[in-house]
């Protein structure tokens, strides 16, 4: 996991130490990365019987690739898993899955970094106070207007109009 302290961020000694060679992509996982987050996925889906199975790394590997490039699916490079794989993954993962891992990796590097697991305090701008103190979404205005009755002609007939 790469969690880079204050004291020691982007010097000569500790620059190394945050090297992303060797790797195919930036994005992807380093072993020692994979190794915190595979117990967190669940197992892989059971592939039909003429297919091999799927190497769940290399399936997230594709998902980073996409979050930190900004590519579309289809533009997914081809030594990745096909599209559809890596898009069904994503699907199956987004919710709660992707939640864990990242509090979990969180905490991780909160640890690392001598901290506590969870944050023990908050900053609240005065912005936010501001718009607390007058009450939230009661006292905030409509943003639209009220609908105008058209100062245009009718095409009605003015007998019709009266017979509505």
């Amino acid at each position: 996991m790469r969690v880079i302290r204050g004291g020691d961020m982007w010097t000569a000694e500790s620059r190394p130490k945050y090297e992303r060679k060797g790797l195919r992509y930036p994005s992807d996982l380093t072993d020692e990365e994979w190794a915190l987050i595979e117990p967190l996925l669940p197992p892989g889906r059971r592939p039909p019987p003429h297919k091999p199975p799927v190497d769940r790394r290399r399936v997230l590997n594709a998902l980073l690739y996409v979050l930190t490039t900004g590519c579309q699916w289809r533009q997914l490079p081809k030594d990745f898993p096909p599209k559809s794989t890596v898009h069904d993954y994503f699907v199956d993962w987004r919710g709660l899955v992707l939640a864990q891992v990242h509090n979990a990796l969180y905490a991780e590097a909160r640890r690392l970094a001598e901290r506590k697991a969870e944050p023990t305090l908050a900053i609240v701008d005065s912005q936010s106070v501001k718009s607390s103190e007058k009450g939230g979404r009661a006292s905030m205005r409509p943003v639209t207007t009220g609908q105008r009755k058209s100062r245009a002609r009718s095409d009605t007939p003015p007998s019709i109009r009266r017979a509505c």
